[in-house]
């Protein structure tokens, strides 16, 4: 079963803590001092951490995830939440593909199918409630999602400006030289770059210095 355990107590502060995590620089470890430093204090407030745990934001010791920093980018914030809240309720969009248009009652219907009646009726209205609380601040638009999409894998034409195109080299990234009679190879590891710029630079270096 992939539904989190973990559920808010109190939902009213719930986007003003995710507008106050992307105003900030992300911490060390997500802690209820960190909370507190935002402006968030009350007791309530501390089950947040168990759902950016869920979400994949934070890991169990509360250090921020790549998800956690991918989301302080405001431009992608809404569809990083997305992503997150369909890997936490995984089961939940395998029945529904579309679970984040359901109403709070037929989330807490769906779930408690769901949980074969491992939680009880109060739990489940607290699930259920910080599942449509969490979607009101996310975007599930295809548009998003392609858009998300674009941003983590580099498109053919990137690929077409790599290495390749710009000099010849081995597949290993080895480029063979001679001097005299003295042969040597030297083997080149490409710095991880969706920019073509870099990989001109690097080529261009080359060629004027080994010629």
């Amino acid at each position: 079963m992939s539904l989190p355990n973990a559920y808010l107590t109190s939902f009213k502060n719930t986007g003003d803590i995710l507008t106050a995590m992307q105003g900030a620089q992300a911490p060390d470890r997500f802690t209820t001092k960190f909370l507190e430093g935002l402006g968030f204090g009350s007791s309530n407030d501390r089950a947040m951490a168990n759902v950016l745990k869920a979400l994949q934001f934070i890991d169990e010791n509360g250090v921020p995830m790549r998800r956690y920093h991918e989301y302080l980018d405001q431009t992608q914030s809404a569809a990083i939440l997305a992503a997150g809240i369909r890997d936490a309720y995984e089961d939940l969009f395998r029945i529904n593909k579309n679970a984040h248009q359901m109403s709070t009652s037929d989330v807490k219907n769906k779930m408690k199918t769901l949980s074969e009646g491992q939680f009880t009726d109060r739990v489940l209205t607290q699930m259920a409630g910080t599942f449509t609380t969490l979607v009101k601040s996310a975007d599930f638009s295809p548009d998003a999602a392609q858009a998300q999409e674009r941003r983590t894998q580099p498109d053919a034409q990137e690929r077409d400006q790599g290495p390749d195109r710009m000099e010849p080299i081995s597949p290993a990234g080895a480029r063979e030289s001679r001097i005299g009679d003295l042969v040597y190879n030297i083997n080149i590891h490409l710095p991880e770059s969706r920019d073509p710029a870099v990989y001109n630079a690097l080529f261009k270096s080359l060629r004027e210095h080994l010629g």
